[in-house]
This record gives structure tokens, C-alpha cells and sequence, in this order.
């Protein structure tokens, strides 16, 4: 293990100082403080000669928001934002401390090393960067590390964009994770510039059955009802939707492989490799299960058992897909609505993604870059409630092995240190160009 300041670059330096804030986020505002994350990112936006508003939804819940000057304020401002909560971790399934940032293998690990603290470094350090030389970015810059993303954002960006819209003032688009990394198709390297992500809806299965002994015969068992309705829910297969983005997409993705583009678009996917752990869940929408509750003693049968379920619906269609989960696990199962958000789709043809892509061939010449619908959810379906179209630009050049989309959420969570170097560079341009 190597941990020397003057070994790292600032970039990687602050990453690593974030991951040590432990920001785990459990949901339904059970999560461990942001604050002391956002004071450490407000005083370095404070050592720049900039601004800084933090924003308390309730105590310890801090997002951190300033304004940067452009060259051009005639022109709409630009949303920059990032996320200073994480998902918790088991530390006993880790080879690594997640909180301490360690560096090995060339790489930055811990919890948020991907999700997203990495990020928040790099807009950190192109502002520095642009501080430092004189410049200003192309148009004026509206900045943010919101808290609570990893729980849809009700104590984070929703919060923020609901009791304080003049803060985006004059803001029509906004990046932030999750696209701009590179995936290996074949023997060609693309980037993934995320122009839109699939709706979220959290439910609650539950079932209800007769309390009594665990000796009893008991065909009204809550929990095997439960049960039947989870595993008919988890393995329900869900139709192929494609959207103008995944349509896209898979014709890209056919052409770099000689693949006929009429063919199953799950085939073309999953012929990408690696990537598919994150293109496959955008043909289709998902319904994961990934809670169980039920019972306080092992001798005695309870009255309720209770299931959380992740589903992922594509843009537009949420109430069409209640309906089937409703269908599925029958009628004997009540389903409630936790958390709902819109989905999003942009435009791929627009100036905005041409200048992400110029910044990525100013450092990667000859890259590849293709439309992506991301199958997770982001803090941009807040900027949409302000009528901000958000995309997803955290830039990584990434090795062709290494199987970035389970890093997400995922265990033994790292990045490359030479990835966040390439990232702070196009971010940079990007910022400057746009």
C-alpha cells in the first residue's frame, strides 16, 4: 500500500479525501452526515474567490452550491453536479478499508472511488485549474454537490430545486454522472455519453396471511405468499422496448462488430462484453427484488411479510409497468409506491454532446462515441423538474478488463489513477469549449 500526498495528483488527492467521509446513505433518510463532506468541498470553491450557499434540508443533510462567472453570461448557464453520499458497504466482503481511500494497483479504492466522488474531484480541479490560468469557463456555471442521491435525492437535489429554483437560474442543461467513460467493443474503444436514464419506481410488496405458531399447519402463510410473488416478480421476463437512444445504439454497436442490425438487439448487446452490464438493463425495463422483512421470532408465524422491489421502467412507461407488477404477483398482494421519478431522454445530436465528444478526441484521438440510456437514475431528474435537460459526462478512459459497471454499488469499488488525470483534462476542455 502507497499513501503519499506528493505521490497523487490533486485530483486523485481529493477523491481520496472524500471517500473518507463516510456519506452512506441507507435510504428513507436513514444515512450518515454529508455536511462535513460539503464543507470540505466549500472551502476549496471558497479558496477559488467563489460564492458558496450550503443548503440544510435537515440537520447534516448539506448539498453545497456556488456560481461561476463565464466568458459569455449572455449565453444559458450550464449545471454542473455531483453527489456526496454514497451506498453503505459490507467491509467484510472488501480487501480494502472502503473508507480510507487506498491506493494500489496503479488505482483509487473505496466506497464512492466510482460512485461519485470521483467526479467530484474532477469538476473541483478544473475549476482550480481554470482559477489558476485566468480562464473562465464558456458560459456561466452553476456548480453543485448535492446530499441524498443515493436515496432519489428528497433530502438532496429535489430539496434544493424545489425551495430554491433561483439558484439554476437562466440554466437550460446540466451533466453529471454517469457517462463519458470508455467501454471496448471488439478491438475499438467508445465512450458512453449518457443522453438519458430510465424512470425509477421503489415499491413494496406485501403480504398478508393469519399470525400463529411455526408448528400450525398454515396454508395462509404471509411469508410463503411473500415469497411466491417475489420470485414471480424477479423472474418475470420483460419485453424489449427500444427507444430513439437504444435504437441508436445497438445500429453503433452492430456496425463496430459486423453484426447484422436487424438481429435481437439483447444479441448485439451482449456481444459487447463487459459493457453489457450496463446497455443490456436499457433494451427493457427491470424488477428487482432486494428486501425481505418478515417475522421477530423463529417458533411463531407473522401476520405481514414485506418486500422492497427496485423497478426500472423505460421513460414514459411507469404506469404500464405498475400494472403488469400488480398483474404478476396477483391480487393477494398489496403494492405501494416508495419512491417515483421521471425518466429522461435528450437529444444525442446536439452541441452539447458534440462538445463532449471534441474534448474526449482532443484527448483519445479516433474514440468512438455512442448514445446510452442509462438503466440506473441520476440527480438530473431533478434539474428536469426546472425544465434542465441533463446528460451524463463523468469522462474515464478505462483498461479494456476491467469490469467498470460492477464497480457501481459493487464491491472492492475502484478507479485508475491515470482515469481520473484523463478525466480532469476532458472535463476541463469540455467546460471551457462548451
Amino acid at each position: 500500500m502507497t499513501d503519499h500526498h506528493e505521490e497523487l495528483s490533486e485530483t486523485a488527492r481529493i477523491a481520496r479525501d472524500l471517500i473518507r467521509f463516510d456519506t452512506s446513505n441507507w435510504g428513507n433518510g436513514v444515512a450518515n452526515s454529508e455536511t462535513e463532506a460539503a464543507h470540505y468541498v466549500g472551502d476549496y470553491l471558497s479558496a477559488l474567490g467563489l460564492d458558496v450557499t450550503y443548503i440544510d434540508s435537515e440537520p447534516g443533510r448539506t448539498s453545497v452550491i456556488t456560481r461561476v462567472a463565464g466568458a459569455n453570461p449572455e449565453l444559458p448557464a450550464l449545471v454542473v453536479h455531483g453527489h456526496l453520499d454514497v451506498v453503505p458497504v459490507d467491509p467484510d466482503a472488501w480487501s480494502v478499508d472502503p473508507f480510507v481511500g487506498e491506493i494500489r494497483d496503479g488505482m483509487l479504492w473505496g466506497r464512492g472511488a466510482v460512485d461519485m466522488k470521483d467526479m467530484d474531484a474532477m469538476i473541483l480541479t478544473a475549476l482550480r485549474e481554470m482559477h489558476d490560468t485566468g480562464q473562465k469557463p464558456h458560459r456561466d456555471l452553476v456548480v453543485a454537490f448535492f446530499a441524498d442521491e443515493e436515496n432519489g435525492g428528497e433530502y438532496g437535489s429535489h430539496h434544493v430545486v424545489t425551495k430554491h429554483p433561483e439558484l439554476f437560474a437562466g440554466a437550460t442543461e446540466a451533466i453529471s454522472e454517469v457517462g463519458g467513460y470508455s467501454v471496448t467493443i471488439g478491438d475499438q474503444r467508445a465512450y458512453l455519453l449518457q443522453t438519458g436514464e430510465k424512470a425509477l419506481v421503489w415499491a413494496t410488496l406485501t403480504a398478508h396471511g393469519t399470525a400463529a405458531h411455526g408448528s400450525r399447519v398454515m396454508p395462509n402463510n404471509a411469508v410463503t405468499k411473500l415469497a411466491e410473488a417475489v420470485v414471480k416478480l424477479g423472474r418475470a421476463e420483460w419485453p424489449v422496448q427500444m427507444t430513439r437512444t437504444t435504437t441508436a445504439l445497438v445500429a453503433a454497436v452492430a456496425d463496430i462488430l459486423g453484426l447484422d442490425p436487424t438481429g435481437d438487439p439483447r444479441d448485439i448487446i451482449r456481444a459487447t462484453g463487459l459493457a453489457a452490464g450496463f446497455l443490456e438493463p436499457s433494451l427493457s425495463t427491470t424488477s428487482n427484488p432486494t428486501q425481505l422483512t418478515a417475522g421477530y421470532k423463529h417458533n411463531v408465524i407473522p401476520d405481514t411479510a414485506s418486500a422492497a422491489i427496485d423497478i426500472r421502467p423505460l421513460p414514459g412507461h411507469e404506469d404500464e409497468v405498475l400494472g403488469r407488477v400488480r398483474e404478476i404477483v396477483g391480487p393477494d398482494i398489496d403494492v405501494s409506491i416508495v419512491t417515483q421519478d421521471i425518466g429522461l431522454e435528450n437529444a444525442f445530436d446536439a452541441p452539447i454532446v458534440d462538445a463532449m465528444a471534441k474534448a474526449l478526441r482532443a484527448q483519445d484521438p479516433g474514440a468512438t462515441m455512442l448514445p446510452y440510456l442509462l438503466s440506473g437514475g441520476t440527480d438530473n431528474k431533478a434539474m428536469a423538474l426546472l425544465g434542465i435537460a441533463g446528460y451524463g459526462f463523468a469522462p474515464l478512459r478505462l483498461p479494456a478488463d476491467l469490469d467498470f459497471p460492477s464497480l457501481f454499488h459493487g464491491v472492492d469499488e475502484r478507479v485508475p489513477l491515470d482515469a481520473l488525470d484523463f478525466g480532469h483534462r476532458v472535463l476541463t476542455d469540455f467546460l471551457l469549449d462548451y
